[in-house]
């Protein structure tokens, strides 16, 4: 199963098992057998695009691939075989990444064109041994744009000699002209089951002893990549000084218990916030990040969901005992409601801890939540009260000679339910309903001004900033409005006008444009008052002291205290009063 022990020295166990073959390929079944039967059939596609997540065998796949393809067998006459010998001339050079006709090549390195246009001119030569030339692009989708352009071609319609393999963790960066143009094989995660007895294999090889917990701790963290799962169990063999244990994987990895796991949610369900805040600094203290703990409550959620819908789950050969026993109790007491609820406030909490400054602090306040929402009935038990609630006070109505104050008349609730979840139900009759005015009922505008007004209060502000700032009024009476618009004004603005005040008020407008000069418009006219005002108070002797106390001072805006007019005379304001009398 593994390559030949390195003289340089100790190698990984990731590429010490790196599969040689087909068969030794794990959890890769469907995929497999196509390649195995499209090789014995001599149906062999001229490109090959390979999907997956990290760690589950794409490169390794397509080296494989290529020694299918040139292997000569033991006796050196073979052809294509479904499963490589290993030991020809051509399988060991390509095992060794020496062989001149299998050309790998590292997309996230080499992005360009230039690149791409070097692989292209080698492609119309011959292999000077192999059977095929196999080009092994991996991370294909860090290609630029120009350069997947520059593979088309050659991609679409290669040589009888070339075969591509491209291998990618991003399919969607792929452009779709490039996968047409290739069989695709999405490879899937591994199961945890097939994860934990491939590391029990690779364990046994070592002469190392481990735990099935150690092995299913490993296969869980490992979420379906193999490559993780062997570096994880690398670095447990060195951290372990005998077997590896549960709790060496645990404090290695920085996860609680999963026994622990379990007294914490049985412990938040009960509602005690005390023993599970104790609880969480417990883990905290034997090493477990807070996010872990987080993330684990969510595992545990979803498992006992699963249980719920699928009992016999619990029953399968991968399933650990402790989630089994603990797991189906748990399931069984805790209501379908209540586990979807636990995995909103557990996945909206996950994000919380993650980016809060002082994540143990941010756990504690999610188990503060959670144990407090375990107290409330589900939404579902909630809604049936309250219909019980409404329909027994409605069976319960007072007769009319009942006091005033059951009546409806006077707004006060004919019936209410308080149970012991302190829940209060009332029912109250519904408020009177005003009618709405008529346009009838408006009071038609007297002035061009209280137009605009009406225009703004009817929130149409495009008209009445138009008619404020763009329009000169010339002639106004009661269904008549002459006024000449500048060249801002909108060029259907008078009939719209007509038309808004006619249906406001239900009498008929007539607005025509003049070509007189007309008034200056209502803007004009504003800050032309405002001007005035600015004026009269410059006059007034303490606006003068004021200016003089403070050298550049100046009145930006006037909130008028008195009439205009008022102003106008030497009327002297309370403080300048209240300074000649302390003088």
């Amino acid at each position: 199963m593994s390559d030949n022990e390195d003289p340089a020295g100790y190698r990984v166990l990731a590429r010490k098992y790196r599969p040689s073959s087909f068969a030794e390929l794990i959890g890769q079944d469907a995929m497999v057998q196509t390649l195995k039967n499209a090789i014995a059939t001599g149906r062999i596609a001229h490109a090959f695009m390979l999907t997956g997540v990290r760690g589950v065998g794409k490169t390794t796949t397509a080296r494989i691939i290529a020694k299918a393809l040139n292997c000569i067998g033991e006796d050196g006459k073979s052809e294509a075989v479904t499963e490589p010998c290993s030991t020809c001339e051509h399988c060991t050079a390509i095992a060794e990444d020496r062989h001149v006709d299998v050309i790998e090549m590292d997309a996230a390195s080499r992005t360009g064109v230039d690149d791409i246009r070097e692989l292209i001119e080698s492609v119309r030569y011959r292999p000077s041994s192999a059977r095929f030339k196999v080009y092994i692009i991996d991370e294909v989708h860090m290609l630029s744009k120009n350069a997947f352009n520059a593979l088309l071609k050659t991609l679409e319609e290669p040589p009888e000699h070339v075969k591509f393999v491209f291998a990618t963790t991003e399919i969607r960066k792929v452009p779709v002209t490039v996968l047409s143009r290739c069989q695709r094989f999405d490879l899937r995660r591994i199961d945890m089951e097939t994860l934990s007895n491939h590391f029990k294999s690779v364990a046994e090889k070592e002469s190392v002893e481990t735990e099935p917990d150690a092995l299913q701790l490993i296969s869980r963290a490992a979420d379906g990549s193999v490559r993780d799962g062997l570096s994880l169990l690398d670095q447990a063999i060195a951290l372990s000084d005998g077997p590896v244990s549960g709790p060496t994987v645990q404090s290695m990895l920085g996860l609680a218990d999963r026994a622990q796991l379990f007294d914490l949610y049985e412990t938040l369900m009960g509602g005690d916030i005390k023993q599970a805040l104790e609880q969480l600094s417990s883990m905290y203290a034997d090493g477990a990040d807070p996010v872990v703990v987080i993330q684990d409550l969510l595992d545990v959620t979803y498992w006992l969901t699963r249980l719920k819908i699928a009992p016999e789950i619990g029953q399968a050969n991968y399933t650990p005992e402790i989630e089994r026993t603990r797991g189906g109790e748990l399931a069984e007491r805790l209501a379908m409601p209540v586990l979807t609820r636990n995995w909103q406030l557990l996945l909206k909490g996950l994000g919380e801890v993650q980016n809060a400054p002082a994540p143990l602090q941010a756990a504690e306040m999610i188990l503060v939540r959670i144990a407090y929402a375990a107290d409330l009935p589900p939404t579902g038990e909630l809604v049936k009260k309250l219909d019980d609630a409404q329909a027994s006070s409605s069976a319960n109505t007072a007769p009319p000679a009942a006091p005033p104050t059951a009546s409806p008349s006077d707004g006060t609730p004919t019936g209410s339910l308080r149970g012991d979840d302190a829940t209060a139900v009332a029912t109250a009759p519904a408020p009177a309903v005003e009618p709405e005015s008529t346009p009838q009922a408006l009071i038609a505008p007297t002035s061009f001004r209280e137009v605009v007004e009406l225009f703004d209060a009817r929130r149409e502000a495009a008209i009445c900033t138009a008619l404020r700032s763009n329009v000169h009024l010339v002639h106004f009476e009661a269904g008549r409005i002459e006024f000449r618009p500048d060249e801002h004004a909108p060029r259907d603005l008078a009939s719209r006008t007509a038309a808004q005040l006619s249906d406001w008020t239900g009498n008929r407008w007539v607005v025509s444009i003049s070509q007189e000069k007309g008034e200056p418009t209502l803007l004009e006219q504003d800050q032309a008052d405002e001007q005035a005002a600015k004026d009269a108070l410059e006059t007034l002797p303490v606006v003068q002291a004021i200016k003089e106390a403070f050298p550049g001072a100046a009145i930006s805006k006037v909130v008028p205290k008195f009439a205009l007019d008022e102003l106008s005379e030497d009327v002297v304001p309370p403080d300048e009063t209240e300074l000649e009398e302390e003088d």
